[in-house]
Parts: structure tokens; C-alpha cells; sequence
């Protein structure tokens, strides 16, 4: 298989159910910010983290291919076919569940934290910010599928907690606001 098609030279794209749309649609500009973050998430774990992290966004990176299929798929048939194509409710749940083992080690949020930190943590804070982006272009495309909203919010407050902690972690301060 090439890497190459062609198929995109007039500025179109195809989508999972074979329509043709600009990559200027707010589909492929929602799927195109999951992609960003996704890719984010790599610099956090190259920057080097904790191995309990770096396993946890991992599993992140394959939900956000799982999210951008869907994304992908206006008919929203992918899902039902592709087990590993599908953000299911047990995701959202496994996300809350990191949240909570994770804030255990902070110190409770008084004020305002400056993004920033150690290259990890700083990596993160970024990657939550994409994300955020990410999420406001789901909710612009109208009528999702809520879980995956859920887990869109989810997702940036657990990348939030997990920049304290690798920065925690890694012994340096937050700056406060």
C-alpha cells in the first residue's frame, strides 16, 4: 500500500461511509485536532515519564484512534463492527477511575496552576489544551454520541491531573496563579 493516493490533491477527502468532503469540513477539523493531541501525547511520553503514566497514555493514544474513526464515520457503522473502533461508556469510566487513583498523590487545587513544569508535565498541559480544542470542534459538529463527549471532557481533566503528577513526581513546584 502507497502512502500516497493522490486522491486528496483537490483539497477532498473520503470519509469511513465513502463521502467525498473538503478537508476544511468541521468533521475532518474535529478528527484533525484528536490527531494533534494524539500526537502530543507522544512528545509527554518521549519526554520521558513514570511507566504507570507512560501505559495510561498509551491506552489514550489507542482511544483517540478509536475517537477519530468514529469521528470519521458519519454513518457511525465502524463502531459496530470494529470492537477497538468504539468509545464505550467503560472508557469514560476507566478515565474517571485514573483521575481519582492519581489525585490521590496531589495536594488539594487552592489556586490556579500556571502550565509549565518539567518537559513531561509541560508536554501534558499542552496536550490537555489541544484536547480542549479537540472538544469544543466535537461539540460544533451538533448531534454526537454522548459518551464520546463525556469522554472528550474526561480526557482533559485527566491529562490536567496527570501533568501534576508527573511534574510532582519529577520534584518540581507548581506555579500558582
Amino acid at each position: 500500500m502507497k502512502i500516497y493516493t493522490r486522491t486528496g490533491d483537490t483539497g477532498t477527502t473520503n470519509l469511513f461511509d465513502g463521502t467525498r468532503i473538503a478537508k476544511s469540513d468541521p468533521r475532518v477539523d474535529a478528527y484533525g485536532e484528536v490527531d494533534e493531541a494524539n500526537a502530543v501525547l507522544g512528545l509527554a511520553r518521549a519526554a520521558g515519564i513514570h511507566q504507570d503514566l507512560d501505559a495510561m497514555l498509551i491506552q489514550i493514544q489507542r482511544d483517540l484512534f478509536a475517537l477519530g474513526s468514529q469521528l470519521a464515520d458519519p454513518t457511525e457503522r465502524v463502531a459496530e463492527r470494529v470492537e477497538k473502533a468504539a468509545i464505550k461508556q467503560q472508557d469514560v469510566e476507566r478515565l474517571e477511575g485514573w483521575i481519582d487513583q492519581l489525585d490521590k498523590e496531589l495536594t488539594p487545587l487552592r489556586r490556579f496552576v500556571l502550565p509549565g513544569g518539567g518537559a513531561a508535565g509541560a508536554h501534558l498541559h499542552l496536550a490537555r489544551t489541544v484536547f480542549r480544542r479537540a472538544e469544543r470542534r466535537m461539540v460544533a459538529l451538533g448531534v454526537l454520541e454522548p459518551t464520546l463527549l463525556a469522554y472528550a471532557n474526561r480526557l482533559s481533566d485527566l491529562l490536567f491531573v496527570m501533568a501534576r503528577v508527573a511534574n510532582a513526581r519529577a520534584g518540581i513546584a507548581e506555579v500558582v496563579w
